[in-house]
């Protein structure tokens, strides 16, 4: 698994590990947390293997030819910054990842003749024209911002896994993750789920972009991660398929809910909405319904009950 020490790696990890599967883990700790590694490291000494590398290096193909990695028969490739300030503090660095990282992690699926599964994102949808988003829309994006370096990075990682599967016969799987929040997540990472809860809990300004009217859709990762396996393990369609929740909320509305259970005792302040920063966004998972059976079954207020009780555990 790459990017296996990354907010839903590291649950991804567990649940895989926790069902008797022998794990081997490549992250380079750039936004992952090595907290989560040494976790597993202990808990399952003897089917958990990490290594510290990034998929878009020369020095993958040397890890990628280690004995411990012959017998491989299913690769989650999930490395990439996900979260706008992570992605964007290195845009060139992130399509690197998106690109190179993807087709290094293709040749090593294909020369072991296994399973990958690519984790794309709703972003390749852009600033969507409709609402709900369905595979079949093609998106709206803005390939020159400063968003494009990740929107644009994933849906050439797409056209990368299809162009194998067609040139080579590569089995792949392509899901598009939409908004996934639950504990485990960076503090820090700037998404609205983790900043809202650590503003209240620091009893800091709580800071809504724009004037919190955008819409999101958002999973709790324990379903994210049900999802994720079910696409890896089923051999009906390569995809893509949408994974997320697809109660849709406005920001303002999610602030209500965080505030439901934790009360504020600071102020709200509006600050510019970023650029091309999604005003809707709403999955249809009708195909994965339909073809893995699966839909998310965790609340908002039970998820956002546990992540809150997460980060109070931080402070």
């Amino acid at each position: 698994m790459t990017g296996g020490a990354g907010f839903i790696g590291q649950h991804l990890c567990r649940r895989l590990l926790e069902e008797g599967n022998h794990v081997i883990c490549i992250d380079d700790l750039s936004t992952g947390l090595p907290r989560t590694v040494y976790t597993l490291e202990k808990e399952f000494k003897d089917r958990f293997m990490f290594f510290e590398e990034s998929v878009d290096s020369n020095d993958i193909i040397d890890v990628l030819l280690e004995p411990e990695l012959s017998n491989v028969t299913q690769v989650y490739h999930l490395a990439c910054p996900a979260s706008p300030p992570h992605y964007q503090k290195d845009p060139v660095r992130t399509t690197m990842t998106c690109v190179l990282g993807t087709k290094n992690m293709l040749d090593f699926a294909k020369k072991k003749n296994a399973t990958i599964l690519f984790t794309s994102t709703s972003e390749v949808y852009g600033d969507p024209e409709i609402s709900v988003q369905s595979e079949d829309y093609r998106g709206n994006v803005n390939c020159t911002g400063p968003r494009a370096c990740y929107d644009e990075g994933k849906r050439v990682g797409e056209s990368l896994c299809f162009d194998y599967n067609r040139m080579y016969g590569t089995n792949v799987r392509v899901v598009r993750v939409f908004n996934t929040y639950g504990p485990g997540m960076d503090p820090n990472d700037g998404r609205v789920v983790s900043n809202f809860i650590m503003q209240a809990l620091r009893n800091k300004d709580i800071t809504v972009y724009g004037n919190g009217s955008q819409t999101r859709s958002f999973c709790y990762v324990d379903d994210m991660v049900s999802a994720l396996i079910k696409m890896m393990n089923q051999s009906e369609f390569i995809g893509p398929v949408n994974l997320g929740n697809p109660h849709e909320m406005t920001i303002n509305q999610l602030l209500d809910e965080i505030v439901e259970l934790h009360p504020l005792g600071s102020e709200i302040i509006n600050m510019p909405l970023p650029t091309d920063d999604p005003t809707r966004r709403k999955p249809d998972i009708s195909l994965a319904k339909e073809t893995l059976a699966w839909s998310p079954s965790t609340t908002l207020s039970d998820g956002l009950r546990l992540t809150i009780e997460y980060f109070k555990g931080l402070l």
